[in-house]
């Protein structure tokens, strides 16, 4: 891997130890190892570069973007390679006509928006943390966000990629164009969580902005109460942008971390945002504030203006970080659910709860059923252990009621071992031959997503010499 200094230049390829554990996991830090070396290419060529080489020397390599992602998809394998994206932060091109835009999988999600705000246009998926994602993270992870609800996922907004594949050869699938001749390789790529490849542009579609955005909070006594109004918001044929729900221990961090002001002694809040044309909006939020008071809303607040709007959503994209404030450790939990389940599941949680004796903050997109239960615990009192069998606990039950494992976060290395409980032998056979189709030696991304080998405690991706055998030490048997 020496020639990856002269491509890259030294400066880009990281080797000191110390530097290397920066890149030992990612948001999901239960999952940890060194990789080998770490390496930042600045261009489609330089990751072709770096690949064959991996390829060529059989060495497993992670891509990595900003290290947000929540599932261990960018932990790397002990001996492998970081193929950092950091560098590769460039739009390429603003085609407004076609409302497009080109850009490097470095680039961070809010920046996409930025840079064509000013035209009328956005992006419409937005993950709690959209400020330093990055878009390739958002494609390997199909990300979702607050308004996807009505806008959409990840996979509804990219209309091409350029795909540098496990052994060397660059691809370009689709283009501008929103529905390409052919199978959907490009629906294929976007969710598989960097197992098939390595991105290098992506093709963006963007939204016009709505003419008038209105957004509404409602406090009420429980989360049952909260979940019949999303129900009953649905039902009535309104479809906000976002449907978001936080319950009384979320709460009582966001106003620890933001102080967002929502009403005092909610046992759950929610957050409805409409947009659109100005007579509908007006229409779906008096729509939305009856159904509110009918379900036991004890206090109703509409945002006046901008500032009021961002408070409003300043707790809930801060609900995460907030948990810092009432536990030491949390771990972020990420299933879906139908939203006529919404209350019985959150029921089955706090039982969990009690349980397991974890305290569990919940805050979702309540609007698609998309779950994020908080498990909230002590590492230095040995709860580690009992976390991680309530965090599991809570996506049985979410498949119980007839859900899935993952809404946005991924499955990586921390579901991999859940997928048969939702997924057949066969259902699973059939991924890893599409898997294999792509990549044959297994060198992309390793031990993510499908549970393979079978035994989850054994070490993925393919064979390599032990020092020792190589010294005539020992040998496999």
């Amino acid at each position: 891997m020496l020639e990856l200094s002269r491509v890259l230049g030294a400066e880009h390829v990281i080797t000191e130890p110390e530097q290397l554990r920066v890149y030992e996991c990612d948001g999901l830090t239960g999952h940890r190892a060194i990789p080998e070396l770490v390496a930042l290419p600045a261009s489609t060529e330089e990751v072709q570069a770096v690949v064959r080489a991996c390829h060529r020397d059989r060495i497993p390599f992670v891509a990595r973007g900003a290290g947000t992602g929540l599932s261990g998809g960018a932990t790397p394998l002990a001996g492998g390679v970081v193929i950092s994206l950091a560098r590769m932060n460039r739009i390429l091109e603003i085609d407004l006509g076609s409302q497009r835009i080109v850009v490097e999988p470095g680039v961070a999600n809010l920046e996409v928006t930025r840079a064509v705000a000013n035209d009328g246009y956005f992006y419409a998926p937005d993950p709690s943390s959209q400020q330093v994602c990055t878009i390739g993270g958002n494609v390997a992870e199909n990300s979702g966000g607050a308004h996807c609800l009505k806008n959409g996922f990840t996979v509804h907004h990219v209309t091409g990629v350029t795909l540098v594949l496990p052994d060397g050869e660059v691809v370009e699938l689709g283009g501008k164009s929103l529905d390409p001749e052919g199978p959907d390789l490009l629906g294929l790529i976007v969710g598989s969580e960097g197992t098939l490849g390595i991105v290098t542009s992506i093709t963006l579609r963007l939204v016009r902005s709505p003419e008038v955005v209105q957004t509404l909070l409602a406090g009420f006594e429980t989360t049952d109460a909260a979940g019949a109004a999303v129900s009953a918001i649905v039902a009535a044929g309104v479809l906000p942008a976002a449907l978001e729900m936080m319950d009384r221990l979320t709460i009582e961090a966001a106003e620890l971390a933001v102080a967002p002001g929502y009403p005092a002694g909610a046992g759950a809040v929610l957050l409805v945002e409409l947009d659109g044309v100005s007579d509908q909006v007006e229409e779906d939020a008096a729509e939305v504030e009856r159904i509110c008071a009918e379900c036991g809303a004890f206090e109703i607040r509409v945002a006046t203006n901008d500032l009021a709007r961002a408070l409003l959503w300043k707790g809930r994209k801060s609900a995460f970080a907030a948990m810092g404030r009432v536990a030491t450790d949390y771990y972020v939990q990420d299933g879906v659910v139908p939203r006529t389940r919404l209350p019985a599941v959150l029921r089955r949680i706090e039982e969990l709860s009690a349980t397991h004796g974890l305290r569990v903050g919940n805050v979702f997109h309540a609007g698609d059923g998309n779950l994020h239960p908080l498990v909230l615990y002590d590492a230095e009192r040995g709860e580690t252990e009992r976390a991680r069998d309530l965090a599991e606990a809570i996506l049985d039950a979410c498949l119980d009621a007839g859900g899935s494992l993952t809404g946005e976060h991924g499955v990586g290395m921390d579901k991999a071992c859940s997928m048969p409980r939702m997924f057949s032998e066969r259902d699973l056979e059939t991924f890893g031959r599409v898997r294999r189709a792509f990549d044959r030696d297994g060198l992309c991304n390793p031990g993510k997503v499908i549970p393979t080998p079978r035994l989850c405690g054994e070490v993925p991706g393919p064979y390599r010499v032990h020092p020792l055998e190589r010294m005539g030490v020992a040998e496999r048997l």
